[in-house]
């Protein structure tokens, strides 16, 4: 009888252990919560229909460059899906992601793409239409904090990148985006409570941040609040991806891992990035929905700035432009 027990107790922990669930942390920036609700619902399901195992997604949101620090230093992220280049070269610095993780994934492993919008209340009672109206004594603008946030990032460089695409030179761009940040009255740590602040606590006349922010807030709230505005020139945000290689390999979620990035390029994934505004880059699914999207002049990092490298180091970092312009 004992035997027996012992029997059946082994062969329940086998079966246990057989069909175990596989759980995987995906580390993302802000203002990605609901996308990834839905796409980690259906690729569980995929992932179940074409293996059998049950994967568990779970989910970390912040600013961009503030998860990329916590998984530096220590957050056991089996994947990053971040808004820039940046926050992933910052781990791969650090030895946890292979330097040569853009050449993993299609289009540089940027699955989706957006871009820099305006935000205003009903009617837009201060005339906002372009970046110059920004400027003016009557307009507060509501901005993440681009130390840690990737939102805060792109707003302060198509900010900068607007005055050289009209002419202007960096001198002129500085000078802009020093009076710009002067007129914010809170900084917060990432988009989504920048659109906290904007839309549930009334502060500001405008809050600039990704497009696909501006529609999930017109779809929770409804459209009789607020108003979007696209300025005449804007940036291209990359919303780039990873596994952790160190992570990866010490829980052996590689093989999941893998697949959960890849299955953003399929069909399915793409179908539901656009469903939450994001804007896809399979080629089939893009010209599908062109007409859904605005064509905007947009302008890239690489094109202004040389690279994410580049800006991260002569503008965001320790002693960067943006240390010397932001006193508050």
């Amino acid at each position: 009888m004992m035997l027996k027990k012992l029997l059946l107790s082994a062969g329940l922990i086998l079966s246990s252990s057989v069909y175990a669930e596989t759980s995987i942390l995906n580390a993302s920036y802000d203002v990605t919560r609901e996308f990834y609700k839905e796409y980690n619902e259906a690729f569980a399901k995929y992932w179940k229909d074409k293996t059998g195992e049950v994967v568990t997604i779970n989910q970390s949101h912040g600013g961009s460059s503030k998860q990329a620090r916590s998984v530096i230093e220590g957050l056991e992220a089996d994947v990053v899906t971040f808004n820039q280049n940046s926050d992933i070269d910052v781990i791969a610095d650090s030895g946890k992601i292979s330097k040569e993780w853009t050449k993993k994934y299609p289009n540089n492993s940027s699955p989706t793409l957006s871009t820099t919008v305006f935000l205003v209340r009903k009617g837009n009672p201060k005339k906002i239409r372009d970046w110059n109206d920004l400027l003016r004594d009557n307009v507060a603008s509501i901005i993440p904090n681009p130390k840690t946030s990737g939102n805060g990032r792109y707003t302060y460089l198509a900010a900068w990148g607007s005055v050289i695409k009209k002419g202007g030179d960096d001198t002129k761009a500085k000078e802009f985006v020093t009076k710009l940040f002067k007129k914010v009255p809170v900084l917060d740590t990432g988009g989504r409570g920048a659109s906290t602040t904007f839309v549930q606590r009334g502060i500001g006349d405008v809050l600039i941040t990704f497009e696909n922010e501006v529609f999930l807030i017109k779809k929770e709230l409804g459209t009789d609040d607020f108003d979007v505005v696209y300025p005449s020139v804007s940036i291209l945000a990359e919303n780039p991806v990873s596994v952790v290689d160190k992570v990866v390999d010490k829980k052996n979620t590689r093989k999941v891992s893998e697949a959960y990035l890849n299955y953003l390029y399929s069909d399915e994934g793409q179908e539901i990035a656009v469903h939450h505004h994001l804007r896809p880059t399979v080629k089939s699914i893009a010209d599908k929905h062109k007409n859904e999207f605005k064509q905007v002049d947009i302008f890239t990092v690489d094109e202004l700035f040389g690279g994410w490298k580049n800006a991260q180091k002569v503008h965001f970092a320790d002693g960067g432009i943006f240390d010397q312009i932001y006193t508050k």
